[in-house]
């Protein structure tokens, strides 16, 4: 038979405060110290969210990421397939491509990158006006099935890639 034994500790409850003295709490200036620091950090990093919205900003208003036409991020981006919003609940394929007219007429025109990619786009006449074979486009479209019918033609030489840096928003075509 085994004798019950009295707790080490008979005097504490389990979930009891500890025994022994309080602590002390913060003093004034411990507080107002607390305090600029807090401020300090707050104030850093509102600027640094500013800082990063105003470039942000100014890149968009360049034309996009390294100067290029076709939003921010996109940068030296020569052609991809992303899927956004239409705006009514449902979402729709959109293409973009950076390249070189190589067949064009009234109603469609086909592009060519750089690494040999090539798109035939419908377009709109007034998409058309001013451009020509050999010139280097950035196409923005919408693609339902196989046809892909082109919602912006920017002109890219001139645009921010134009000789003497080009300032502004390029010429866009849409319609």
């Amino acid at each position: 038979m085994s004798t019950p034994q009295e707790p080490s500790t008979p005097d504490r409850t389990w979930g009891a405060a500890p025994a022994g003295p309080a602590r002390p709490g913060w003093s004034p200036g411990r507080k107002i110290a607390a305090g600029a620091v807090a401020a300090a950090i707050v104030a850093g990093g509102g600027a640094a969210v500013w800082a990063a919205s105003s470039s942000a900003a100014t890149e968009q208003q360049a034309g996009g990421a390294g100067g290029m036409p076709g939003g921010p991020g996109l940068g030296t981006t020569l052609h991809g397939e992303y899927v956004a919003s239409d705006g009514n609940g449902g979402y729709v394929t959109k293409i973009t491509q950076t390249g070189e007219v190589t067949a064009l007429s009234a109603t469609s025109l086909t592009a060519k990158s750089e690494d040999g990619f090539s798109k035939t786009y419908t377009i709109t006449a007034e998409q058309a006006t001013g451009l020509a074979t050999g010139d280097t486009v950035t196409v923005v479209a919408t693609e339902s099935g196989t046809t892909a019918t082109a919602t912006s033609v920017t002109d890219g030489e001139a645009g921010p890639q134009a000789p003497g840096g080009g300032q502004g928003t390029p010429p866009t075509r849409t319609g």
